[in-house]
C-alpha cells in the first residue's frame, strides 16, 4: 500500500482500530497500549485540534459562527448542527480530518522504532483512513449492550443512542474491511482475543 507513512525498509505496522459507538473499542486499545503497543486516538486529537489550532477555531468559526464558549468549542450545539445534515458535516470533517491525519504522520514518525502502531478512530472507515493502514481491527457488540453502555456513560436517552448507532456504517459494512474482529459482548473475554490478534499482527 503506498503511502506517505511507510519506508520501503523498516516501517512500522500501522494497524486501525475502530468500531461503532458503544462497542467498547476504546476498551480494547488500552489492552493493547498494556502490551507495549503505542496508540493513537483520533477522537481525542480531533478534540485537542478544534479546541486548540488557531487555523482550525478561525475556519469553525468562519463556516459555523461562533461555536466557542469560554475557549471551548460547543460541541452539543455544533452536533445539533451537523447530526442531521450530510453537508454541515462534510465541512466540518474536511476542516478537522486532514490536520488529525497530520498530527497523526508527525505521531508516527515520533514512534518509527516500535514494530505496531495502533490507530484508534470511530470513523476510521468513514474518513477514508483506513487506506492507510496495513491491518484493520474492529470491536463489535450487539446494539442492545452497545446502548446501555452509552446511556450510562453519556447520560443520554435510549433513542438518542439509537439515532446515533443509525448514522454510522453498520458492523455488517465495517466487517468487508476488517481483518480481525473482537467480539465485545460481554460474554467472551476480551483479552484473550486481543493476546490473539497480538500474537498474529507481531509477527515479522
Amino acid at each position: 500500500m503506498n503511502t506517505s507513512l511507510k519506508n520501503k525498509n523498516s516501517r512500522p505496522l500501522l494497524v486501525g482500530l475502530t468500531g461503532g459507538i458503544g462497542s467498547g473499542k476504546s476498551t480494547v486499545a488500552k489492552i493493547f497500549e498494556s502490551l507495549g503497543i503505542p496508540v493513537f486516538n483520533s477522537d481525542t486529537a480531533a478534540k485537542n485540534i478544534i479546541n486548540n489550532d488557531a487555523e482550525v477555531v478561525s475556519q469553525v468559526i468562519s463556516q459555523f459562527g461562533e461555536m466557542y464558549q469560554d475557549g471551548k468549542l460547543n460541541a452539543e450545539k455544533m452536533a445539533q448542527i451537523v447530526f442531521n445534515d450530510k453537508e454541515a458535516l462534510e465541512k466540518l470533517n474536511n476542516i478537522i480530518h486532514p490536520k488529525v491525519r497530520r498530527y497523526f504522520e508527525k505521531w508516527v514518525s515520533e514512534h518509527s522504532d516500535a514494530p505496531v502502531l495502533i490507530k484508534e478512530a470511530a470513523i476510521l472507515i468513514e474518513s477514508d483512513a483506513y487506506r492507510l493502514m496495513d491491518k484493520i481491527i474492529l470491536v463489535v457488540a450487539s446494539e442492545k449492550e452497545r446502548i446501555a453502555r452509552v446511556v450510562k456513560r453519556d447520560n443520554v436517552s435510549t433513542e438518542n443512542v439509537k439515532e446515533r448507532i443509525q448514522s454510522q456504517l453498520s458492523d455488517e459494512e465495517k466487517q468487508r474491511y476488517a481483518d480481525f474482529s473482537i467480539n465485545n459482548d460481554g460474554k467472551q473475554m476480551l483479552i484473550p482475543q486481543v493476546l490473539e490478534i497480538y500474537k498474529q499482527i507481531k509477527k515479522p
